[in-house]
C-alpha cells in the first residue's frame, strides 16, 4: 500500500490564533502611526513575521528596526501563552486521523516557540509532539514549498501522496507549489487572491475524515 500524509498547518487550522495575531498586528501598526481594525490585519494571515517588515515600512515610511520581527513574535508568544482556544474540533480530527492510520505533521510559518505555547494551552502537545515543522527549519517559509517538502521528507512520503489542510494564501500557494493536493479550510469562504483553486474547500473540521478516507485511504487500497 502507499503511504499517504496529511499535512496540517497551525494557526487557523488547529489553534484559533488568529484572533490574537491580528490584534497585536493592528495595535503595532496604529502604535507605528499606520491606523488598523484588527479586521483588516487579515491581510498578513500565512505570513512569516520577516515577511512583514516590508509592508510595515512601506506604510510608514521608514525602517524597522533589525530586530523588530523578533521583537513582535515575542510579544506574541506572551499572549499565546495567556491562552488561545484550538479550533472546534481539532483534537478529535487528530485523534481520528490517527486512528484511520494516517501520518501526519504539522507545518507552520510560527516559529516551535510559538507552536509549543499553542499546542500546550489547548492540550493538543500528546497529539503533535515531534510532528511540527516551523519555517525557521527551511530556507524559505511559505509561500514558498520548502516546508511541506521538509514534513513529506521527514516521513517519507511523496509529495503526491501528501493532503495538505491550509487556510491562507501563503499556505495554499506554498502546498501547490509542492505538487501536493490542498484542502482549503474556509469557515469565512476562500480568501481572494488564489492564483489557483484548492482541490477541496471545508468549512468545518468535521467533513475532513470523510475526505480524508476517500481522497487518500480508498485511492491508496
Amino acid at each position: 500500500m502507499i503511504r499517504r500524509l496529511v499535512i496540517f498547518d497551525c494557526d487557523g487550522v488547529l489553534i484559533d490564533s488568529e484572533p490574537a495575531s491580528r490584534r497585536l498586528l493592528a495595535e503595532e501598526a496604529s502604535a507605528l502611526g499606520w491606523p488598523m481594525q484588527p479586521d483588516e490585519a487579515r491581510r498578513f494571515t500565512g505570513m512569516t513575521w520577516s515577511a512583514l517588515r516590508p509592508a510595515y515600512e512601506a506604510a510608514i515610511g521608514r525602517a524597522l528596526a533589525e530586530d523588530w520581527p523578533a521583537l513582535l513574535q515575542a510579544r506574541l508568544i506572551e499572549a499565546l501563552s495567556a491562552g488561545v482556544p484550538a479550533v472546534a474540533g481539532a483534537r478529535a480530527l487528530l485523534e481520528t486521523t490517527r486512528a484511520m492510520g494516517l501520518a501526519y505533521r504539522v507545518a507552520s510559518n510560527s516559529s516551535h516557540e510559538e507552536m509549543a505555547a499553542k499546542f500546550a494551552h489547548t492540550g493538543l502537545t500528546d497529539l503533535v509532539a515531534g510532528r511540527t515543522h516551523s519555517a525557521r527549519d527551511v530556507a524559505q517559509g511559505k509561500p514558498a514549498p520548502d516546508l511541506f517538502l521538509a514534513a513529506a521528507a521527514a516521513e517519507g512520503v511523496r509529495p503526491g501522496d501528501c493532503l495538505v489542510v491550509e487556510d491562507s494564501v501563503p499556505g495554499i500557494v506554498a502546498a501547490q507549489a509542492a505538487g501536493m493536493r490542498v484542502v482549503a479550510f474556509a469557515p469565512e469562504g476562500l480568501h481572494a487572491g488564489l492564483p489557483r483553486v484548492p482541490d477541496h474547500v471545508v468549512a468545518d473540521l468535521a467533513e475532513l475524515p470523510g475526505l480524508f478516507r476517500a481522497v487518500l485511504l480508498d485511492q491508496a487500497a
